[in-house]
This record gives structure tokens, C-alpha cells and sequence, in this order.
């Protein structure tokens, strides 16, 4: 009998071996390749090729070949996209002195978002009363939450402070007269042909800060690749550059008065993953001052987060606290480095196209 068991066991194993395999180029000349255990679905919206599959990292979604979230670490990428910039725009609000009693923030844009997680973190802060999501790809949204549930599924599509809209993200903010507290862009990379490259122009972000309540206003985007040693393939200003992290930074710079980027790492991406957040200082405030105020939050005592998740969320975070607060907005040195000599900017004439 304990022949048997062996002989099926080695059968499976080599069965495991010459099974299917996921793979993904997550750079140029870097590809990453895993066991791919089921296909939930598959299918192509006008727009572009939808997959839910299952592998190493569980469940995962798929558009155009590239990873957009994973059961594994999807929270990771989404707290953190999510709360530091809410809770950023309830600091503001604490700061100003107009006498108001109200909380912060209480209406959310989120541009994209189709898997519905981005629209799920942001309902979880009591003080939101209102979030509008507006995301290109219904077809995205329909496979999430038939076969990704977990990432919010109906329970978040149907929550009544969500307003739900299938579009383009770009002409609803264009047109909209509506302003918001903060504004989330979880949208699909800046490739060429891809439909989101104008969310990341200066042209776009001029017409958000018009779009923010002030003066507790807060705009955030993701942005990309962002490794604290950076591949060789993203020396600054090079022909091969693929990556958009610091061009974003820069970019929001000429609009913005503080600026912080930030990065975790997310292993369904293959490495750490950027973000950029932005909002203005008080009028009138120095280069000095808006140095500080940059200083003050991305060195913000931990104490302080913990306090104000504990105020305004009830559930425990999977990620997101106070000492990882820290760590994500300490840059490592080489990747300070390019943040310091690159100086592209991306505008409508002149995208900057990811790999």
C-alpha cells in the first residue's frame, strides 16, 4: 500500500512539472513565470483582454497580459494607495481654522478601480459620505465580482454612498462641476495605446487641483514600477526608460505645492510599486514652509496614524499603520537619487510611455 501511495505521489509530482505556467514580462528582459492552477474566466471587453486565473498568488486578475491585483497581496496595494491619502485630507481639515466641526474627508473621486477593492478601503471611513468611482471597462467589474468577490464584489457595487459609473474617467473629471475631498486614480498604466495616458499629463493634473476642496484637499495616483535599487534598464533620462514613478513626481510638482511619493512592496507586481500623493500648502507659505510640511508628514510620529485608523476605521488594517507609514515614504538612496536628477515631465505633447 505504501508503494502505491508513493507511486501516485511521484505521478502527480511530474504531472505538476508539465503542467500550465502564467507568464508575465514585468521588465524588459525580465519575465516571471508561475504555476497557473485554473482559468476562472476569460474573456475581451472593446477595450481589452480580461483574465481571472489562480496561481501562486491565488486568485488574480489579469488585463492585456499584466497583473492588476492578487488575492495574496491585493490589500497591500490598496491600503496603501487608499487611507495615507485620506487621512492626509483629515489633518488638513484638523488644521484649518474656520471654525467648522465637520470631518474630513467626506466625498472621494476614484478613477478606475474596476475590481471595486480601491471603492471598498475608502467605504470603510465612517466620515465618507459620498464616492463616485468612474471606470472605463463594465466587463472588468462583472468578472470581478462573479469571480473576485473577496476584492468588495457586491457588497461594495451596491453600498449606498457609492455612485457607480461606467465611463471615461477623463472626460467625467473634464466635465464634472462636482468637487471632492480627495481624488484616487487607481487607473491602468501609461502605455502607449493605453487609455488611461492622459490621466497622467500635467494638463490632467492642473484641472484636479480645480477639482479639490480646499484647503484639505488631496490628489493620489498610482505610479508604477518604483524599486529601491532601481534596474538598469531605468537609468535617468535614457532612451530604454520604462518607468513613470519619477515623471510623475515631477510632473505633479508643477501643479502642486507638496508632493510625496511613496512606495511598498507588492511581490504579485514582482517588486515595489509607487505612489504619489499631492495637495497644496497655505497661502502665502515659503519654499521652506512646504519643505516642512512635507518633512512633517512623511515623518509623522506613528502614534499619530495608529490614532487616527483607530478614530476612523473599524476593522484592523491588513498593512497599513503607523510604523509602515514610515518605512513607505523612506525612499531607499538609490531610488532619492532619481528622484533628484531625473527631470522629464509628462504632458499631452510629450507622454511618457510605461513598458
Amino acid at each position: 500500500m505504501s508503494e502505491t501511495k508513493d507511486s501516485e505521489k511521484t505521478i502527480e509530482d511530474q504531472r505538476a512539472k508539465a503542467g500550465f505556467w502564467f507568464s508575465e514580462d514585468v521588465a524588459p528582459g525580465l519575465r516571471v513565470d508561475m504555476t497557473l492552477k485554473n482559468i476562472l474566466a476569460s474573456t475581451e471587453s472593446e477595450y481589452q483582454k480580461i483574465d481571472a486565473i489562480e496561481t501562486f498568488f491565488g486568485k488574480t486578475l489579469v488585463t492585456d497580459g499584466k497583473t492588476q491585483s492578487a488575492e495574496f497581496d491585493e490589500f497591500v496595494y490598496h491600503e496603501s494607495l487608499v487611507h495615507p491619502a485620506l487621512l492626509k485630507s483629515a489633518l488638513l481639515a484638523s488644521d484649518n481654522k474656520n471654525g467648522s466641526s465637520v470631518s474630513a474627508p467626506r466625498s472621494v473621486f476614484i478613477g478606475g478601480g474596476g475590481e471595486l477593492a480601491t471603492a471598498r478601503e475608502v467605504l470603510r471611513h465612517e466620515s465618507v459620505e459620498r464616492v463616485v468611482m468612474v471606470d472605463l471597462d463594465k466587463k472588468v467589474t462583472d468578472v470581478c465580482i462573479q469571480h473576485l468577490p473577496e476584492w468588495g464584489g457586491d457588497s461594495v457595487a451596491s453600498n449606498p454612498r457609492l455612485e457607480l459609473i461606467f465611463g471615461d474617467a477623463y472626460e467625467y473629471m473634464m466635465n464634472t462641476e462636482e468637487k471632492f475631498d480627495v481624488i484616487i486614480m487607481d487607473i491602468s498604466d501609461p502605455i502607449e495605446a493605453g487609455p488611461g495616458i492622459m490621466l497622467y499629463t500635467k494638463e490632467f493634473y492642473d484641472h484636479a487641483l480645480t477639482r479639490l476642496n480646499m484647503p484639505h484637499g488631496v490628489f493620489v495616483t498610482q505610479s508604477g514600477a518604483a524599486d529601491s535599487v532601481p534596474f538598469p534598464h531605468t537609468e535617468n533620462n535614457s532612451d530604454s526608460d520604462t518607468t513613470c514613478f519619477v515623471p510623475i513626481r515631477n510632473t505633479l510638482l508643477t501643479t502642486f505645492d507638496c508632493v510625496a511619493p511613496y512606495s511598498v512592496h507588492v511581490p504579485s507586481f514582482g517588486g515595489d510599486w509607487g505612489f504619489t500623493m499631492a495637495y497644496m500648502a497655505p497661502p502665502e507659505s515659503s519654499e521652506a514652509d512646504k519643505a516642512k510640511l512635507l518633512q512633517d508628514w512623511c515623518m509623522i510620529s506613528d502614534d499619530v496614524i495608529d490614532t487616527l485608523i483607530s478614530d476612523r476605521i473599524k476593522d484592523e488594517l491588513g498593512s497599513y499603520d503607523g510604523i509602515s507609514h514610515i518605512g513607505m515614504f523612506s525612499l531607499t538612496k538609490p531610488l532619492r537619487k532619481c528622484l533628484a536628477e531625473d527631470k522629464r515631465i509628462m504632458t499631452k505633447d510629450n507622454p511618457i510611455f510605461m513598458f
